[in-house]
């Protein structure tokens, strides 16, 4: 607290001292009963696992103030893994070296990038641009727990393997 002048009989100062728990009541209106109502207080907890000048306080259940975000969490995971497949493409030139597929191997020229999401996965696969065969990227493919990271997997791998200056 900050400094204040307090003072008692004769204009001098009172020594500071700790506020102690009858003092609470008396600025209350006093005893055991609530500020509002004249209702009896609510024994409970006093702490909600903090600490008080490094020591701590025991173990005392605060019913309310548990979290359910747990579950929550839990769902929007769940809802996530079978969220509805998408698919992102773009137009790209492989730059040396072109592009390792899993099927023919390296494919180089002007390709077309898919980036698909399904079943908690994301899945890069390249065509020779127009074409109707698709070939899956070596190493493209692994887990992806939140379906809004598609955006950003694929503007990654289009900025990795187009390089129409070589």
């Amino acid at each position: 607290m900050g400094e204040q002048a307090v003072t008692g009989g004769g204009d001098t100062p009172e020594p500071e001292r700790t506020p102690h728990a009858s003092d609470a009541a008396a600025a209350t209106g006093g005893g055991d009963t609530a500020a509002t109502g004249g209702e009896p207080a609510a024994a409970g907890p006093t702490t909600a696992g903090m600490s008080v000048n490094g020591r701590s306080a025991e173990s005392t259940a605060v019913p309310g103030a548990g979290m359910s975000a747990d579950a929550s969490v839990a769902a929007e995971r769940s809802a996530a893994t079978n969220a509805a497949p998408r698919e992102l493409t773009a137009d790209l030139v492989a730059g040396p070296g072109g592009v390792m597929t899993d099927e023919v191997g390296v494919i180089t020229g002007e390709l077309t990038l898919r980036t698909t999401y399904a079943d908690g996965q994301v899945q890069l696969s390249v065509q020779y641009k127009d074409a109707d065969e698709w070939y899956a990227v070596t190493g493209g493919s692994t887990e992806l727990a939140d379906p809004a990271g598609i955006d950003a997997v694929h503007r990654i791998a289009v900025a990795l393997l187009n390089r129409p200056e070589g």
